[in-house]
């Protein structure tokens, strides 16, 4: 009898006590029946439970892991890049540049005793940056030398600017001072008025 008692209890604890397999390697609960088939429903499902919740976190951690990278502060060490200013700060270059663009009113020639620099009616100075509209060449002068008679269109054509080939047509003269283009030339040896000589197409290049 007694025997039969232990075979009965041995058959319903292997039928009922013995605990289920838990997801995603989730530990084995230890043999018996303490809780039976329902204690192991609730075993099961904590466990679950558990692993839900695990997953949320490490997903919440990522995500703000994510977020603390994108709104990460930048590297303060790094040196910022200078740009540099178009505007000089050497007095001596912005005064150039300010002077830069006045022309003369009216336009003077002159001999080599005259001054050069901006002509104007009460400052007449014979003009050193004149050009010429026509060639749209710069013209060119020599001071204490005249322009051989024998000069002709074609040999400024061909020399300008060239001085070892203008020489050759160079006569010295004290006080006179030669202009030429590639198109005009001209002897001054007294200021003058550019105006007065209409056939000139020179202008003042700007000082």
């Amino acid at each position: 009898m007694a025997e039969g008692l232990d075979e009965l209890l041995d058959e319903v604890e292997s039928k009922f006590c013995r605990p289920g397999p838990l997801r995603r390697g989730a530990a084995a609960r230890p043999r018996g029946c303490g809780g039976g088939v329902l204690g192991t429903e609730r075993d099961r499902a904590a466990a679950e439970e558990t692993l839900r919740s695990a997953e949320t976190f490490e997903k919440e951690d990522d995500l703000d892991s994510l977020i603390n990278e994108i709104f990460e502060e930048p590297n303060l060490d790094k040196k910022p890049v200078k740009l540099k200013s178009k505007s000089s700060c050497n007095p001596s270059v912005r005064a150039s540049t300010q002077s830069l663009g006045k022309s003369c009113s009216p336009v003077y020639l002159g001999g080599s005793t005259a001054p050069c620099g901006i002509g104007t009616n009460t400052s007449q100075r014979a003009c050193d940056r004149l050009r010429c509209v026509a060639c749209d060449f710069r013209v060119v002068s020599y001071d204490d030398c005249m322009w051989d008679q024998s000069c002709d269109y074609l040999f400024f054509r061909n020399n300008m600017p060239e001085f070892q080939k203008l020489r050759t047509k160079l006569v010295k003269k004290p006080g006179a001072r030669a202009y030429a283009c590639q198109c005009s030339w001209r002897t001054a040896e007294a200021l003058t008025a550019l105006q007065a000589d209409p056939q000139l197409r020179w202008v003042c290049g700007r000082h």
